[in-house]
């Protein structure tokens, strides 16, 4: 069965099926596992185009519960406040409303504005959206390396890496040591990086089919509202190439996400790779895995 995973503070979540686990190193080397099951999901929810956005929806809800247990244990107890589910969640629906900004406002804003010096973008509807995608991606690519730079975000995305060379390795059926687990890369095809490369590769083409004569503020309610489609289809890209790697023409498709990676993913230590592997193990146990 397949597994994946986010990273989190001083740890990493799995999820496998209906299982999820997270494991997280506490200040004194402790490791701490959660594992809990997910509730059932309702057939008509796991077809094509709605299953990526149920994806999306879990992806978004697990990593909460996960950073919320992943902050209980990875701070001093004396040190560290409480967060209520409250905070939690405003501080999710803050980095949503911040991301529509900076991923779908500025950059629609952005071309508009390059329309006045070079009318010929205003005027063509296939133009406007290929500059518009552009400049998404230029933000989004700035964005994640200006993040990289700060301490706690480096050893964020080490325990990514680690979370992809774990993987890796019980894809391979590896003997699941350090040693072993050690060899396999950090850049995987079915990364969270690569999905979001893919919906901003979608996006420009289902957006080129909203009217270019519409208004600015219609434009940019028809982007919130075609979000979900977006995601569900590049989920449904994602998971047919997941599977076609050795295909050259897959292999074009998932190479963008996978140089996005190497801003995302960092080398992982022995100890980051042992955090992994537990909540690899956590996540598996019940299917007898060992």
């Amino acid at each position: 069965m397949k597994v994946g995973g986010q990273a989190v503070i001083e740890g990493v979540m799995m999820k496998s099926g209906a299982i999820w686990s997270v494991a997280v190193r506490d200040p004194r080397g402790v490791i701490h596992v959660k594992r809990e099951r997910l509730s059932p999901i309702p057939k008509a929810l796991k077809l094509p185009l709605l299953r990526g956005v149920l994806a999306l929806w879990q992806a978004l809800s697990l990593g909460v519960k996960a950073l919320d247990y992943s902050a209980s244990k990875a701070y001093d107890e004396e040190d560290a406040k409480p967060v209520s589910p409250l905070e939690m969640y405003a501080a999710v629906g803050f980095a949503v409303v911040l991301g529509a900004g900076l991923f779908l406002f500025l950059p629609l804003y952005a071309t508009k504005l390059l329309g006045i010096p070079f009318p010929a973008i205003t005027l063509s509807g296939i133009l406007f959206n290929l500059v518009e995608g552009l400049v998404r991606v230029i933000v989004f690519i700035a964005y994640l390396y200006l993040i990289s730079l700060w301490g706690d975000i480096k050893r964020l995305f080490e325990y990514h890496g680690a979370e992809h060379k774990v993987i890796f390795a019980h894809e391979a059926g590896s003997d699941m040591m350090p040693d072993s687990i050690r060899k396999f890369g950090t850049l995987h095809p079915r990364c969270g990086t690569s999905f979001i490369v893919m919906v901003m590769v979608v996006s420009i083409i289902v957006f080129s089919l909203v009217p270019g004569s519409w208004s600015f503020p219609l434009k940019f309610a028809s982007r919130l509202v075609l979000i979900p489609f977006v995601a569900g289809l590049s989920y449904e890209i994602l998971r047919f190439s997941a599977t076609r790697t050795s295909n050259p023409i897959v292999r074009m498709l998932i190479k963008p996400g996978l140089m996005l990676q190497r801003i995302t993913t960092r080398q992982p230590d022995d100890a980051q790779v042992e955090v992994a592997l537990s909540a690899l193990k956590a996540v598996l146990a019940e299917g007898g895995w060992r």
